[in-house]
């Protein structure tokens, strides 16, 4: 299972928020180009930056510092937030984005996520973000009227092979994942699941790595890491299964 480390990005700082919302803001860094390199540093074999301007505004708006991060870092980096055209998916892909995430477009554009995979394979994930069963957009603040697991098979059916997938009500809360729907959306899809959204102590992560062999291949951890209450040391030796080595 790997772990993924966030670099949430909003006005170039590296941020969390709490449900999507940005009056629930914290401040981790000013520089976050020097946050992504301690991440590598410390062990992370993957990034997972989001763009929350682009999200919340529809098109990029921290290129610059992404463009930095990717030529700082070695390891691969994948790219959320407001990446809503064709024109998007190839810039970002050209500056060494290693994945691209499409969040908005799955339900305003699905041609754009068919074409994508035509083009560029697993190189393009879907972002399924949940608020009570049902899929919200547009920086999470329009909720639709289309179900997360039906959403999952739609976008497979267009070529996408793994999920971003978030429980809102769980995202930078630190109350635990929402284990249920992750298990579901993987086993009833086939699909590879990144999960994010609320991991907040180490048995969280043990509890998502039991859900591996249905596909759960990866887990994206912003707040705990931040905060501390698990650090990437404890992260990476469960994912690993390799606890009784740490010590």
């Amino acid at each position: 299972m790997l772990i993924i480390p966030a670099v949430d990005l909003r006005e170039g700082k590296c941020v969390r928020l709490v449900e999507g919302r940005l009056d629930q803001e914290t401040v981790y860094s000013d520089d976050p180009v020097a946050m992504a390199a301690l991440w590598q540093t410390k062990g992370a074999r993957m990034l997972h930056v989001v763009d929350l301007d682009g999200a919340f505004s529809g098109s990029p708006k921290n290129l610059d510092v992404i463009k930095e991060i990717l030529s700082v870092v070695t390891i691969p980096v994948q790219i959320g937030g407001g990446i809503r055209n064709m024109h998007s998916v190839e810039h970002l892909l050209e500056l060494g984005a290693a994945r691209v995430i499409l969040g908005t477009s799955a339900i305003l554009k699905p041609e754009l996520v068919s074409e994508a995979c035509s083009r560029y394979g697993d190189a393009v994930l879907v972002g399924i973000d949940g608020r009570n069963g049902r899929v919200a957009i547009e920086g999470w603040g329009v909720t639709v009227e289309k179900e997360t697991i039906e959403l999952a098979g739609e976008m497979k059916t267009l070529g996408i092979n793994r999920v971003v997938f978030t429980d809102i009500r769980r995202d930078g809360t630190l109350q635990g994942p929402n284990f249920e729907a992750i298990s579901e959306l993987a086993r009833s899809t086939g699909l590879k699941v990144i999960a994010s959204g609320g991991v907040s102590t180490p048995d969280d992560l043990r509890t998502l790595k039991k859900l591996e062999p249905y596909g759960v291949d990866s887990v994206i951890m912003g707040k705990a890491l931040y905060a501390g209450t698990v650090t990437i040391s404890e992260a990476l030796a469960i994912a690993a299964g390799e606890e009784a080595e740490v010590g």
